[in-house]
């Protein structure tokens, strides 16, 4: 098989019309015929979403991959802490089981704090031992979102041995500070944290890029950081990655990852630096198996209509097209469900409040 169109080569930042020759779910040849072609398509490796909750999204992890790669998303880094402070590590394995096969990769975390304090009242426990294990699962590639991050700074046992584990494994740890800033930003980077998705301002951010992390740009349903953000990329291409975080079904419908890209582009930051960020720094962060345009990689790419609007025509998994013009090109299995949630149907009668005639008002939530 073989796709024509305005190849953008990210390693070597720069753009040629030319084809790329594909055989057996990989690029085995990139041919250049002439210089890049306006009005032509473009060719570029697909997105990534470096930092989301797919349960946000109220949706299987393979229905949300048919309308992500709609819009040109082919991986994700997902941190399954919701479901995991449901049903711990067997509803862990139901998301990992059900994305086995999805020509899409998700790259699933191991929750680092279920329940997530103290004082939730949780469906389940996730100990160092049971992280130990999760990590050691293939679909499994990161410690999730280090959110007791006091813990971190008040050296916790067993939240450190979570992040020692992680690390003996080789394994990146995420991290969750809001406003954390100072000399305790930076205890809680040199224990192992290597992200953070939290950042709210351009100077908290930049603090924490100074010294030594990377700082993930989330645009999701709930927070919107872009705009406070944004200014890093012109100066830190290589440390940023972009997320949502949150993304709810009537959002994602409507764009994911691409509408990033094309805000930064708008906003005039450099195609091949936005495109770094969007593509190629999650991937060599979390070591993801997903192609990046060049040959001997997967044929794991996205065609769009310009690099302005980022309007995705086509998208390709290991050759495979997987979107065309907004609609997905595969079906996914119904999964048998897992549940916790042990609750009969109620009654009226069970809401009913007895109370003598000339009693108190009782309290009620409006």
């Amino acid at each position: 098989m073989q796709i024509q169109g305005n190849i953008v080569d990210l390693h070597a930042r720069r753009i040629f019309y030319g084809g790329l020759q594909i055989e057996n779910g990989r690029i085995v040849h990139i041919t250049k015929t002439g210089d890049q072609i306006e009005g032509e398509p473009y060719i570029l490796p697909g997105f990534v979403d470096a930092h989301i909750h797919i349960e946000s999204s109220m949706l299987m992890p393979g229905e949300f991959a048919r309308i992500a790669t709609t819009h040109g998303t082919l991986a994700t880094v997902s941190d399954p802490h919701e479901i995991a402070n449901v049903l711990g590590i067997e509803g862990v394995r139901f998301m990992v089981d059900h994305a086995k096969g999805l020509p899409f990769h998700i790259c699933f975390g191991a929750p680092s704090c279920v329940p997530a304090t103290a004082f939730e009242t949780a469906g389940a426990r996730i100990g160092p031992e049971e992280v130990r294990k999760l990590l050691q699962m293939p679909g499994i590639g990161y410690l999730s979102e280090m959110m007791n991050y006091p813990g971190v700074l008040g050296g916790d046992q067993e939240v450190m041995e979570k992040i020692g584990i992680a690390e003996a494994l080789g394994r990146p740890v995420d991290g969750h500070a809001p406003g954390l800033t100072g000399e305790d930003a930076i205890t809680y980077i040199r224990a192992g944290i290597s992200t953070d998705h939290e950042c709210v301002t351009y100077e908290e951010a930049r603090f924490k890029l100074e010294h030594g992390m990377k700082i993930l740009i989330r645009e999701g349903s709930a927070a919107k950081n872009f705009e406070a953000l944004w200014p890093l990329i012109h100066e830190f291409p290589d440390k940023i990655m972009f997320c949502s975080d949150d993304k709810h079904p009537d959002d994602l419908v409507n764009g994911h990852i691409n509408q990033l890209v094309a805000r930064a582009v708008n906003k005039g930051c450099d195609l091949f630096d936005v495109l770094h960020i969007a593509c190629l720094n999650p991937v060599l962060h979390y070591s993801l198996p997903v192609g990046l345009l060049r040959a001997g990689d997967h044929a794991d790419i996205i065609v769009v209509k310009d690099v302005e609007s980022f309007e995705v025509v086509e998208a390709y998994w290991k050759g495979q097209r997987v979107a065309e013009k907004g609609k997905p090109l595969f079906d996914v299995p119904r999964p048998k469900l897992v549940n916790q949630f042990n609750r009969g149907m109620t009654h009226p009668g069970e809401f009913a409040i007895p109370v003598q005639r000339d009693a108190e008002r009782i309290r009620v939530i409006e």
